[in-house]
Parts: structure tokens; C-alpha cells; sequence
């Protein structure tokens, strides 16, 4: 599996699965432009990439920031291979604890960004018969208590994924996803949970995973290169569970 000459576009790329998939690629060939808010970070995932990437800082939840990025990405390659939509956000909340605030900052950033990013992208990656590759969740897949914006958010990614995938099937662009289960980030204590939450979190997926463990990063990053590569050339519109099982479990 190679990228040689190739350029690949990872949003939410300072950390977690962003951050392991641009290292990923790198080791790879890839030519890299990397988003995300933090510039400390996104250096720090740059320090660990074996080509020196394009690093651009961006909140995709702006219009404009968006435009940047693609505008920046084809400034400096003049093209695009691969769009690797992985900025997110989760927040715990079920109908009676949420509110029209948490629901639109997830859908802004989980959804709406992925929505105008890709519409922006897709010119470029026309040209280059590229791919798409969205990072979304098991809980898109399959329902869970107490996390009802997040789950719609990627319930929502996948049907676009679906839907741009055949959109773009004439076009020779494929479009996937990717589902993770709990992967060993820092995505829950930023979405509100405690190190203690965290920690019992953790222990509990040797019963909510089948493999009985959580995942890494990496492993979730291994995947998206698959889907992204000339070795996945007839996989269009999959909805691709990396999550150890974890779909296949009855909630007990």
C-alpha cells in the first residue's frame, strides 16, 4: 500500500485518531496537510510524521475556516487525493438532559463541517479519482443511552456517506466510513468524563467488546489508509465497523 505523490487531507489532526492517521500516512508517502485548532498540537503530531506536512490551523465549524483549508491544501500541492473528515466532538445528554445548544454544537461540527468541507473538496478530488474517507462511530450503528446528539450526528454521517458515495460513483470518487468502538483517545474526558470516569470506562469494554478490549488509534488509522488505497478500488458507500465487536454485543 503506498501514496507516494499522493496528497491526503486529515481534519482533527492534532490529536487521537487524527493525529495516528496522519502519522499513519506519512509512513506511507503521502503528502500531508493537517488541520486542526491548536497549533502547539498539530505540531506535535507533525514532530512524529516522517515527511514534514502542511500544517493549517482552522475551526471547522467557520465557514471561511473551511474555505482556507482547501484553498490552502490546493495552493501549496495544486491537488487533492484523499479527504480524511475526522474533526469531532461527543457531549453525554439523553432527551431529558440535553438542550438545542448541545445538539447544534455536534451537528455543527460532527455534521454541517463534514457537509460544506466535502462540497468544497469535491471539484479536486474529481479530478485525481480520490476518496473519502469519514470518521464515524459504532454509536451510528447502533443506539446508546445518555449520548442522543451524538448518536443522530453520526447516524447523519453515515446516511452522507451513503449518499455522496453514490453521488460520486460515476465520477470514480469512493466515499467510506469508518465506525470505531471506544478507541484509547481523549475525546471522552474532553466531551465532560473524569479521569475516574474515564478509567471505569475503559475497564468496561472487556464485556461491551467483543475482543474485550478498547482499541488504538492506530488501528483505526490502518483502516482508513485501506479504504482510502488503490488496494480498496471496489469498496464505495461501506459503513465499516472497527470496534472489536462491539455491534455485534445485546446490551445486557
Amino acid at each position: 500500500m503506498s501514496f507516494s505523490e499522493k496528497v491526503v487531507l486529515v481534519t482533527g489532526a492534532s490529536s487521537g485518531i487524527g493525529a495516528a492517521t496522519a502519522v499513519h500516512f506519512s509512513k506511507l508517502g503521502a503528502k500531508l496537510a493537517l488541520t486542526g485548532r491548536n497549533l502547539e498540537n498539530l505540531t506535535k503530531t507533525a514532530e512524529q510524521c516522517a515527511s514534514k506536512p502542511l500544517l493549517i490551523t482552522a475551526d471547522v465549524t467557520k465557514e471561511d475556516d473551511l474555505r482556507k483549508i482547501i484553498e490552502t491544501t490546493i495552493q501549496h500541492y495544486d491537488k487533492l487525493d484523499v479527504l480524511v473528515n475526522n474533526a469531532g466532538v461527543i457531549e453525554s445528554g439523553g432527551i431529558e438532559t440535553t438542550s438545542l445548544e448541545q445538539y447544534d454544537r455536534l451537528f455543527n461540527t460532527n455534521v454541517r463541517a463534514v457537509y460544506f468541507i466535502t462540497m468544497l473538496a469535491v471539484p479536486y478530488l474529481i479530478k485525481t479519482k480520490g476518496s473519502i474517507v469519514n470518521v464515524s462511530s459504532v454509536t451510528g450503528i447502533r443506539a446508546s443511552a445518555g449520548l442522543l446528539s451524538y448518536c443522530m450526528s453520526k447516524s447523519a454521517l453515515d446516511q452522507f456517506t451513503k449518499c455522496v458515495a453514490l453521488d460520486l460513483a460515476p465520477k470514480q470518487v469512493r466515499v467510506n466510513s469508518v465506525n470505531p468502538g471506544v478507541v484509547v483517545t481523549n475525546l471522552h474526558k474532553r466531551g465532560g468524563m473524569s479521569e475516574e470516569q474515564y478509567k471505569e470506562f475503559l475497564n468496561r469494554c472487556q464485556t461491551t467488546h467483543a475482543l474485550g478490549r478498547p482499541g488504538q488509534p492506530e488501528e483505526v488509522a490502518k483502516t482508513i489508509a485501506f479504504l482510502a488505497s488503490d488496494d480498496a478500488t471496489f469498496i464505495t458507500g461501506a459503513i465499516l465497523p472497527v470496534d472489536g465487536g462491539r455491534q455485534l454485543l445485546c446490551p445486557r
